[in-house]
C-alpha cells in the first residue's frame, strides 16, 4: 500500500481514528508521518501516566486517601503516593504492600486478577485441549463430592470427547 500523502513510498504507519462515531484511517509512510498534524500527540502522554490516571479513576474503592498517606513499602519506603505519581513500583515487596490498590488496578487493565497467558491459535491446540481438560477434571471432582452424579457424567463424557481430540504421539 503506498503512502496516502507522498504516493511514493510504502505506508508502514497506519492510523485509525474515532471521533465522535466517525472512523477515519490514515496510511502513511514514517517520512510523512513524522510531518504530519494527525500524528502530533501529547510527548507527556506515558504508559506511567496512563496507569497512574486507571488508578485516579477507580470508583466506589473502600481504599480512601487514608490509603495514600499511610501505606508504604516497609522494604524500599516506597509509598503509594510516590508510586502514583511515578507509575512504577520501587522494588518487589512493594506488590505485597499496595497488594489491594494493585489487584483493583490489574482487574481494570486485564480485565481479571489472575494472569492465564495467551497461545498462538495454530500450535496452541494441543495445549488448550490438554487446559480444558484439566479444567472439567476439577470440576468433576467438585460434583462428585458434592454427590450430583448426572453432571459428573456429564464432564465425564465431555472430559472423554477431548482427550480423544489429543493426537497420539508415538
Amino acid at each position: 500500500m503506498l503512502c496516502e500523502s507522498c504516493n511514493k513510498r510504502n505506508a508502514t504507519v497506519h492510523v485509525t481514528k474515532i471521533l465522535n462515531g466517525n472512523k477515519t484511517e490514515l496510511h502513511l509512510c514514517e517520512q510523512c508521518a513524522k510531518q504530519s498534524e494527525e500524528m502530533a500527540f501529547d510527548a507527556s502522554f506515558t504508559i506511567n501516566n496512563f496507569l497512574t490516571g486507571l488508578l485516579d479513576s477507580i470508583q466506589d474503592s473502600p481504599i480512601k486517601v487514608d490509603y495514600i498517606k499511610t501505606t508504604k513499602c516497609d522494604h524500599c519506603g516506597m509509598t503509594y503516593g510516590k508510586f502514583k505519581q511515578l507509575g512504577r513500583l520501587g522494588c518487589g515487596q512493594c506488590y505485597n504492600a499496595f497488594h489491594e490498590k494493585l489487584l483493583e488496578l490489574i482487574k481494570r487493565v486485564q480485565g481479571n486478577e489472575v494472569h492465564s497467558g495467551k497461545m498462538p491459535k495454530r500450535s496452541g491446540g494441543v495445549i488448550r485441549l490438554k487446559k480444558e481438560i484439566k479444567k472439567l477434571k476439577l470440576q468433576l471432582d467438585e460434583v462428585i463430592r458434592k454427590e450430583e452424579f448426572e453432571k459428573a457424567a456429564v464432564l465425564r463424557d465431555k472430559i472423554r470427547e477431548l482427550e480423544s481430540q489429543i493426537p497420539d504421539v508415538v
